[in-house]
């Protein structure tokens, strides 16, 4: 049974996101992309991902909610003047952290105290459900790059969000740890609606394999679905743009993986997934399920 706090939190979310609901037809969904293990390019990968969604006339917002290790600032060349850590210690809105990327990009640094997020005081708890709720109707998709692994924080952030997009390469471990991802996610709620994308392969060939492969072993040994976006091949041009410190969509929109990136944002676009609850959902499921 929830204490009273709790439920008092619960009935002002609602009522902030109810209220954002009745101001605006759009939706807001909530996708998290995540992988088994570092060095796989999840969060290069979310970067461009979202440029892609941009393309196709989406506004998108990306939270960068690696605990402890965000770099989406990084990957952008840009230095944020405030961070969600710094929203809580100086009790600012959610609009005023929101950073402003290319081509309308949107983003939100989690900065170093983040990982301080689930050990919030009640009342910081209160005005961070407060100011995540008003962004409910302002853009199509908000994508948390989480962390890698199996952290107590990134499993919270994946079932609650409404679409998760698994990042893999076709290295034996990095597939171990990924299908770890999906066992362990799929324990907890088999409805959660996963997708997995196979970065760095040698050609397309070996993306189709590794897809086909894990979908296979998920579907014999968890009985669970999990379709392949695409893959993107190994390409000189994703670490010289990202020494440039610029998404590789701007810098090499033309390059090989810049090509298979637009390639799955369009299919993710073609997705029939039934709409939730977006970002009120969200909210609900991390901080009260």
């Amino acid at each position: 049974m929830l204490d009273q706090a709790k439920q008092l939190r619960e009935k002002m979310i609602a009522k902030k996101t109810d209220g954002a609901d009745r101001k605006s037809i759009k939706k807001t969904r909530v996708l998290a992309i995540t992988s088994g293990k570092g060095g796989v390019g999840k969060s290069n990968f979310a970067l461009n991902f979202g440029l892609g969604l941009v393309e196709n006339d989406k506004k998108v917002l990306i939270f960068d909610v690696d605990l402890g290790f965000a770099n989406i600032d990084v990957l952008l060349g840009r230095i944020p003047k405030e961070t969600i850590a710094s929203m809580i210690e100086k009790d600012l809105a959610v609009r005023d952290i929101i950073e402003k990327g290319p081509k309308g990009l949107l983003f939100i640094s989690g900065g170093n105290g983040f990982n301080e997020l689930f050990q919030m005081d009640d009342h910081k708890l209160h005005k961070f459900f407060q100011e995540l709720a008003t962004l409910q109707g302002e853009v199509d998709y908000i994508i948390l790059d989480t962390g890698a692994g199996l952290s107590y924080e990134n499993l919270r952030f994946i079932l609650a969000a409404d679409d998760v997009i698994l990042v893999t390469t076709p290295e034996p471990t990095s597939i171990t740890d990924a299908y770890s991802v999906v066992k362990m996610v799929h324990g907890k709620d088999p409805n959660v609606h996963m997708k997995l994308v196979v970065n760095q392969c040698t050609n397309s060939k070996e993306g189709q394999r590794t897809a086909d492969n894990f979908k296979q072993v998920a579907e014999q040994f968890l009985d669970k679905e999990i379709g392949a976006l695409g893959s993107i091949p190994n390409d000189s041009h994703v670490p010289e743009a990202v020494k440039k410190q610029e998404p590789l969509m701007l810098a090499y929109p033309n390059s090989e993986s810049a090509l298979a990136i637009r390639q799955i944002a369009s299919e993710f676009l073609q997705l029939r997934v039934p709409y939730k609850l977006g970002l009120k959902g969200f909210i609900m499921k991390i901080f009260f399920k």
